[in-house]
């Protein structure tokens, strides 16, 4: 079990478990009903208002299908809407509502308070690191992943 337990994809799994965990409490500590990838739509929507839904999971690296229940449970909470593209009228473009906004809003300071959670045990100095070492080897790893990382 050594072996197991200082393999990289374990303990990236195992840090991945925390983090959705840390994420959870916080959210439901303040009465924020927002997982993760939610957050991570409705900041992506937010911040590029008039993107497609593949435009969204390009830039969220999470794949276009999985993402179409994700979008459609923030539209039925009334914080995304979906209109019909001016470019192609197949497509759906996003934009956030007063509501999402709003819900953002209260969201952004918890899950900025929630990061020391999740890499408890580091210092500041330590946490700089890893998050560097994050960065560069899933730049390095992105055209390996079945949901790349598309930036605009």
């Amino acid at each position: 079990m050594a072996e197991l337990y200082n393999m990289a994809g374990h303990l990236i799994r195992r840090l991945n478990q925390i983090s959705v965990a840390v994420f959870t409490d916080h959210m439901a500590a303040a009465g924020i009903d927002l997982t993760q990838v939610q957050f991570a739509a409705l900041s992506a929507i937010a911040s590029r208002p008039g993107m497609t839904q593949a435009e969204l999971a390009g830039a969220i690296a999470y794949d276009v299908t999985t993402l179409g229940g994700v979008v459609d449970r923030l539209a039925s909470k009334g914080n995304i809407r979906r209109d019909i593209s001016p470019r192609d009228r197949r497509a759906r473009v996003l934009f956030i509502t007063p509501d999402g906004d709003h819900l953002l809003a209260r969201a952004r300071p918890v899950v900025r308070a929630l990061q020391d959670d999740i890499l408890g045990g580091l210092d500041a100095e330590e946490r700089a690191q890893l998050l560097a070492l994050l960065r560069k080897t899933t730049d390095a790893g992105n055209s390996k992943s079945r949901a790349p990382l598309r930036t605009p």
